[in-house]
């Protein structure tokens, strides 16, 4: 086993996916029995649909989620005819559908959980463990040491990986054992309630609401969207539909006031639907706290904090699983590049330059009473994260990759589609050959010469529409990110 990932939510189960489809040994632990039963977020952007998509895991995600509008709506209950429309942070599906091969998804985070997991049993060379925790961790002379306990049975054992995930949690335990601790992020403004009580805290409320017909879904029609707000002050809250007939219930929670029974949920629940007669039967409850906090540093020698344990977010915006998301995919690039010999360990100074950024900007918006609503656009190219652009593509006429690319032939792809394990370098037709040793040497000496490197020749239209000059080259990382994007430098190193 060469990583140990620690906790298996969207952050460790990405990190894992990646560095399996690498080959990279790696063993998963969680403390928990099972995944969460509950669906902690339901919002699926743009761009982690695009690496879902890279995974071949699109179908599956899609099939356990809802079909809703991307916008909110606010009223005084669920089924009133009396509310208002409200744009949220997702953006239009023409919009999308101009940029990306793909499209946002609403699919809650235990489904999402369910289907990464069943990937992973795919992978030999990969082993998830629930009911195991980390006991203890030691770095010493540039090793890793980890005690892992069996919850179950009490029985202890040790591992010696060259990389640690810590992907445990907004209270990771790991974290706490590296010492390294976290700030409030957005200076408390506007860190409040679902509704913007002075509590800090939330309780959600996992049910299920059948009719005599139908679904709830059903009975609302056209008016299918990704939340509601309901304003009747005897039902205050939130309610997002969550897949297979289930629905959340969010309420502003008082942890000094005696939690509600079941029957009082249900009465709650009825009201903020809007059909006083209606007996939901309610599935599981849990509470959380509205909190916005950073990790003050990503790594501790050969540990890197991942997801929650490295940022905290609110609900607001959608950002906290997504965000999870993307650290474990940048992480686990990174990580099997180094431990295939594809890159020095130098390349994984970039993993906490990269991301904290992101995580600190996106706690930050969380904490805002508002940070639901922000620019669709925006957060759209912001969600995008500087990747090569989207373009419909052919790939009639290659051979093993190289090859004029853009007719109109049928068989076509995404430029994502491009995107190999390693370098990808994308030319226009009269683009530079591409020697590997030297793009590694261009690229500032931390790649090494055994880095796998494609190359994709296209058409002169779709090079133009990628910013690729004439003559030029842009080579991308597996992220889709330019490595380099100088002309002269890869035409330079084309020909030595």
């Amino acid at each position: 086993m060469t990583v140990l990932v620690v906790g298996a939510g969207p952050a460790g189960l990405a990190a894992a996916i990646t560095l399996a489809r690498y080959g990279v040994p790696t063993l998963v632990v969680e403390r928990r029995s099972e995944p969460s039963p509950l669906p902690r977020a339901t919002g699926i952007s743009t761009r982690t649909m695009e690496l879902i998509r890279s995974w071949g895991l699109e179908e599956p995600v899609r099939a356990g989620g809802v079909d809703v509008r991307w916008q909110a709506w606010i009223g005084p209950s669920l089924v009133s005819p009396h509310g208002n429309e409200l744009d949220t942070v997702w953006p239009h599906p023409d919009v999308v559908s101009r940029l990306s091969p793909t499209a946002p998804a609403c699919a809650p985070q235990d489904t999402l959980e369910a289907v990464l997991l069943d990937h992973l049993a795919g992978f030999t060379h990969v082993e998830v463990r629930f009911d195991t925790e980390l006991v203890t961790l030691r770095q010493a002379d540039g090793t890793v040491e980890a005690r892992l306990r069996d919850t179950g049975t009490g029985a202890t054992s040790t591992v010696q990986p060259a990389y640690v995930v810590a992907a445990d949690g907004a209270h990771s335990p790991l974290r706490g054992m590296l010492g390294i601790e976290t700030e409030e992020v957005g200076g408390g403004v506007g860190a409040r309630g679902v509704l913007g009580s002075p509590w800090l805290g939330a309780r959600a409320t996992l049910f299920k609401a059948p009719l005599p017909e139908g679904s709830l879904l059903d009975l609302l029609g056209e008016r299918r969207h990704l939340i509601y707000t309901i304003t009747n002050p005897e039902a205050s809250g939130v309610l997002l539909p969550a897949g297979d007939g289930r629905w959340l219930f969010g309420q502003d929670h008082d942890p000094d006031t005696p939690a509600p029974t079941d029957e009082d949920l249900a009465d709650r629940i009825a009201t903020a639907i809007g059909l006083p007669g209606l007996r939901p039967t309610i599935l599981r409850t849990g509470t959380f706290r509205f909190d916005a906090r950073i990790a003050r540093r990503y790594r501790d020698g050969a540990v890197f904090l991942a997801g929650d344990a490295a940022h905290r977010m609110t609900p607001r915006g959608g950002t906290g699983l997504n965000t999870a998301v993307h650290d474990g995919h940048d992480l686990g690039w990174k990580l099997a590049w180094v431990t295939l010999g594809w890159a020095s360990p130098e390349l994984l100074d970039s993993y906490e330059a990269e991301r904290a950024p992101v995580g600190r900007r996106n706690a930050t918006l969380s904490a805002q009473f508002d940070g639901s609503y922000r620019d669709p656009a925006e957060e759209l190219e912001f969600d995008l994260g500087g990747r090569v652009a989207h373009a419909w593509v052919d790939r009639a006429g290659t051979e093993d990759g190289h090859g004029a690319i853009g007719g109109r032939a049928t068989g076509r792809v995404s430029t994502l589609d491009l995107l190999g394990p390693g370098l990808t370098v994308l030319t226009g037709p009269d683009g530079p050959a591409t020697d590997r040793s030297a793009l590694a040497l261009a690229l500032g000496g931390t790649l090494t010469p055994q880095v796998p490197v494609e190359t994709h020749r296209l058409d002169r239209r779709t090079a133009e529409a990628l910013g690729i000059p004439a003559g030029g080259a842009l080579a991308l990382r597996p992220d889709g990110r330019p490595a380099l994007r100088e002309a002269p430098a890869l035409a330079a190193a084309g020909r030595r």
